[in-house]
């Protein structure tokens, strides 16, 4: 073998790396195993992280391209909404089940403002943790979570559950999409919800479906 063709197997072969998730991945399902159990424990936390390197080392996760940038003060905005949805759904839940009223159960569905896979995983994932919500579908292919909803009364209707998915969308797309990221997903280019939407036909205003 020649040198040439020696040097062009060296720079094109993908060695096998451990781990295969970068450390922002590891990092981030960490901290929704930590959530997941309620507690900010050494114990749950280096659990979370050696179940982070096992799954990601058993099942890869595919490979996604990102474009975007981070924005430190947008990421504040996610958090801070992020904790405080947390807190107020874990108390209404609370204060629903002692008085033991029948739920009023629904599943909606919510079509994404972004054509992407990862912040549709992202999405998907945070309502997750948040009480009263868990998606049950994900359509990657039209962008579409099919959410259920553990009251709808508690949610303050179809339209306000709704409303919630694009809000939690939208800010993660203000912490984490570029600049043309926002623009195709109808969002004014900014870190806070005030910089606004982008007029039609740019920012497509999706109407609430229940289904039953």
């Amino acid at each position: 073998m020649s040198r040439s063709s020696d040097a062009i197997r060296v720079a094109t072969q993908r060695p096998g790396r451990f781990p295969h998730a970068s450390l922002g991945t590891l990092l981030w399902c960490t901290v929704v195993w930590v959530m997941l159990w309620g507690e900010v424990t050494p114990g749950n936390i280096i659990s979370g992280f050696v179940l982070a390197l096992a799954i990601t080392s058993l099942a890869p996760f595919p490979a996604m391209r990102f474009d975007g940038r981070f924005r430190p003060r947008a990421l504040v905005i996610l958090a801070t909404h992020f904790l405080y949805d947390l807190v107020v759904s874990s108390t209404q839940q609370a204060f629903f089940i002692i008085r033991r009223k029948k739920p009023r159960a629904a599943i909606i569905r919510v079509q994404l403002r972004s054509e992407s896979d990862m912040y549709l995983t992202m999405t998907a994932g945070m309502s997750a943790v948040v009480p009263g919500t868990v998606p049950v579908e994900a359509d990657a292919a039209t962008g579409t979570l099919y959410i259920h909803v553990f009251d709808i009364g508690l949610a303050g209707g179809v339209s306000a559950a709704h409303a919630a998915i694009l809000d939690l969308e939208e800010r993660i797309l203000r912490t984490f999409a570029s600049r043309d990221e926002l623009i195709r997903a109808g969002l004014v280019p900014g870190p806070t919800k005030k910089s606004g939407l982008l007029p039609m036909p740019f920012a497509p205003v999706y109407e609430p479906e229940e289904e039953d």
